[in-house]
Formats: C-alpha cells, structure tokens, sequence
C-alpha cells in the first residue's frame, strides 16, 4: 500500500483530519486552538491528563498539499542541442503531499529527544528542472516520487545548559516542549536535521508551511546550506544566548555527491560550517532581530572555470561523454563539472533582517552573498540573492487567523557560472543550452484562509521572470493553492 500515490492518499487523509477535528466540540475547540490550531496535547491537558506548562512529552502532526499550475509561457529554444534542464514551455501541473509526525521527550534535566517521521509524495514541474533561486514549491525534494516516500526527517538531542539572567516560558509546540529556560544559557543540538531548524530564522519568511510558497523565502538563495536531496544533514550545532544576542557555530555533514541523497560522514574531510550572530531589539516599541551569518563549505565539486578549461583543452571532455556523477546532459558540444570535480570550498555572507511596524503587521529582508566559484551542492542555483516582503495579519479585516503576505526575490549567478551556462553546461536545476543573462526575479503573493481551528487554504501567485536567468524564456505564472492542517 505504500506505492499507492499521496495525491490521491492526502485527500482522504486530509479530509478525514478536517472531519476529525470539525467533530470536536465547541467547547474544546475553543480551548485547544487558544493560538488557533486545534491540539490534542491541550484537550488531554483539559482532562487532567497532561501538564501544557512543564512537559515530560509531547506529540503533534501536519498534513500539508499544495498543487501548482504554469500556463503555457514563451520561449525562443528549450533544451537545446540536447542540454536537459528548462522549464518546459507547455502548461503543467505539480503537486506536492507531505504529513508529519512531531515527538518530543524530556530525557533528563535540560536533555530533549525529537523525531519527526515524514511522508511525502510529489509530482514537480519540468522534473525539478529550469528555475534558479526561485522554484515555486518549497516542498519539493530533488530525490521525490509520485509514490508516497517515508523517512526520518529530524533525530535529534538538543542539551540545554541554563547559566543565569532572566527566566522565561516556553510554550508547547512541534519539536519544542513547553518549559521555562534562562535567557543566559548554552544550547547544543546533536543529530539528524536540518540546518534551517537552527539558522536563519525569520519570523515572516521561513515558515513556508503557513507562510510563502516560494523557496526563495525559505532562507537566502544563495545559501548553499549541506543538506541531503531532501532538505536534512547530519551535525552538531552550539548556541550562546546572552539576553538579546545569539551566536550560533554549527558542522554538518555535506552530500557524497552534489544534490543527491547519501551523506558523507568524513566530517573532518568534507563538512558545511556555518556562523551567525543575531541581536534581538525594539524599534519603536515593536520587536525586531537582524543576523549575520556566514557559511563555508568544504566539498567534492567542480568550478565553472575549470570545466571549461578542461572543455578547451580536450573537447573529448563534454557533456555527453562524462561516465562520472553528471546530470545526463546529451550535449557533446558543452563543459561538464563530471570532469573537473575535487576538493573545493564554497564560502558566504548573509544578512536576514525582521521588524515588526504594528500589531500583526511585519517586514523582513534577506540579503547573501557567496563566490560563485563553484557549482550548486545542496541548495538551489543562486550565487547571489535578495528578498524583501511583508506580512499582514487578518485583524485590519475582523480575521484574525487569516493573513495577507507580499514578498520579491532576485537572484543573480557569477560571470563564470554564466559562461558556463552559455557554452550549454548544465548544474544541477539548469542549463538551457545557451543563455542571455538576467537575474532571475519572482514576486509571491498570497492569502492565506483559516477554514476551523487548525486547517488553513491559501491561494497563491507568482510571477517568475528570467527562469533560469535566461532573458530568451519566460516571464512564468505560476498559480498554487495550499491546504495545510496541524493537529
């Protein structure tokens, strides 16, 4: 039963949700969806049965389908003189399903152990192929199926060390069990996960479950971050809160190969490490943060430069004759990383910034830079990017669940990735056989619905120019509906 598709499994699955938790009484709704989400932690705390201020445990789940939809667009060549990565030009249809389970265990004092098991079932446009820093479903996974896939998403065990100052609460919530921590403390977090669970956070762009769809307001576009094809590494992390700042040192383990599944665990050998420092403040009496991070990888990839040298020098050396790691390219005409891949270190800056402006109103900037040396290994085709939006809560229209996000994204390669995408080279999101350079820029738009407590429709619109930063294709419109519930 487990090749069965999820687009057809998330739609009973999700209705029989919607069913379940429309069958709870008024009553109780009102008191577990206190945040707007229906909890089976609450109505069990509502029995006496567990403790919502000081959890030994908890437990959460999420059921989340999004199918998009590209008119046809214009295009002057697709895949030409057999380069395989555009968007094709035709209409089509993508979907994504995914449902998680979130575990949390007080092991000890300050000692907490989180699983998250997850199913996902996907069907992307072009097979994942033809857009750089803005693919149009942050869901989607370079490994995914139409048959539904289950894994371990998240395995970990995060050591809190309090150190003084403050006390404060935390609440319940996936991955995050409710108690009180020192705002001097020491946090070490150990395990399967992913490195955006730790860095880069951001109050109006990162939960792209609740907030944009597009992946370039997931993080910075530019931000290699390791991470297997479906999003997770292996690591250890340290932060160090001291009142209002944060510094945060992580290493994890970086993919075998570029965009693929396995992980290589020489971590002394091969690794992604990444700095940030955050200060939290009030600017007008509202809350803001702004971070600086920084990566620097280590891995087994090729530079543009150097797959093009190699080109010249023999031409033996193309595209279509490579028996290495490659991504299939027919063009005998074009360089290939294949030939040149070794030791090689990708380095980045980053700057992420969120303010709130008024109650349920807020903006958020993101800003990287990386060297642009080398190819793509983890995350999307970006060497440079910027994103800028706003949220807004429903209260200025009497609903107060619902909200209203506006955001824009550029992203831009470097002179080499250009000239290697020129000569028809490909990466591993695209390669169109030749190239007229432009960034590529998107704009997302979105509402987002509360349906009952804990179920949410969104309907969203992008508009992606220059796919693939490629002048000679597009403007795209993508059109995406979401319906996501959290119990």
């Amino acid at each position: 039963m487990f090749n069965l598709p999820l687009e057809a499994i998330s739609y009973g699955a999700m209705l029989a949700l919607m069913l379940c938790v429309a069958g709870v009484n008024a009553e109780e709704q009102q008191s577990a969806a206190a945040n707007g989400n229906f909890s089976f932690m609450q109505l069990l705390a509502d029995q006496g049965l567990h403790d919502m201020a000081d959890e030994r445990w908890n437990a959460y789940g999420q059921a989340t389908y999004i199918s998009s939809w590209k008119p046809a667009f214009p295009a002057q060549y697709t895949n030409l003189n057999g380069t395989p990565h555009s968007l094709l030009p035709d209409a089509e249809r993508s979907f994504t399903g995914t449902v998680t389970a979130y575990f949390g265990l007080k092991a000890w004092q300050g000692g907490e152990i989180y699983l998250a098991p997850e199913m996902i079932s996907e069907l992307p446009l072009s097979d994942l192929k033809g857009l750089g820093g803005s693919i149009q479903n942050f869901e989607l996974q370079k490994s995914g199926s139409v048959s539904a896939t289950w894994y371990k998403s998240r395995f970990y065990l995060k050591q809190t060390f309090n150190l003084g100052g403050d006390s404060h609460s935390v609440s319940s919530g996936p991955m995050q069990l409710a108690g009180s921590f020192n705002s001097h403390r020491l946090v070490i977090t150990g395990g399967n996960l992913s490195i955006l669970d730790i860095f880069d956070k951001n109050s109006y762009a990162a939960d792209l479950r609740q907030q944009f769809l597009n992946m370039a307001f997931l993080t910075n576009a530019a931000y290699d971050f390791a991470a297997d094809a479906r999003g997770y590494s292996v690591g250890l992390a340290a932060e160090y809160y001291f009142d209002d700042w944060s510094f945060r040192l992580g290493r994890f383990a970086t993919p075998q190969n570029p965009n693929d599944l396995p992980l290589d665990f020489r971590m002394f050998k091969y690794y992604g490490d990444q700095a940030e420092l955050e200060h939290r403040h009030e600017l007008f009496k509202q809350p803001g943060a702004v971070r600086l991070l920084a990566y620097r990888n280590r891995e087994r990839m090729g530079r543009w430069d150097d797959a093009i040298a190699a080109y010249q020098a023999n031409p033996a050396q193309n595209a279509a004759n490579c028996t290495a790691f490659n991504y299939d390219s027919a063009n005998s005409g074009a360089p290939d990383l294949c030939w040149v891949r070794k030791a090689n270190v990708k380095m980045g800056i980053g700057i992420n910034l969120e303010q709130q402006l008024f109650d349920g109103v807020g903006v958020f900037f993101r800003g990287m830079y990386s060297d642009g040396k080398t190819e793509v290994y983890s995350y999307t085709s970006a060497d440079r990017s910027l994103s800028f939006g706003t949220l807004i809560g429903g209260d200025s229209w009497g609903r107060h669940y619902d909200a209203l996000g506006v955001a824009y994204a550029s992203s831009w390669i470097s002179a080499g990735h250009v000239d290697y995408l020129r000569l028809g080279g490909v990466d591993g999101f695209i390669g169109d056989g030749n190239l007229r350079y432009r960034p590529e820029q998107v704009v997302d738009i979105y509402y987002k619905l509360r349906l009952i407590p804990s179920a949410w429709m969104t309907l969203d619109y992008q508009h992606i120019a220059n796919p693939a930063y490629n002048a000679d294709r597009g403007p795209v419109d993508v059109y995406g509906l979401r319906a996501h519930f959290e119990f």
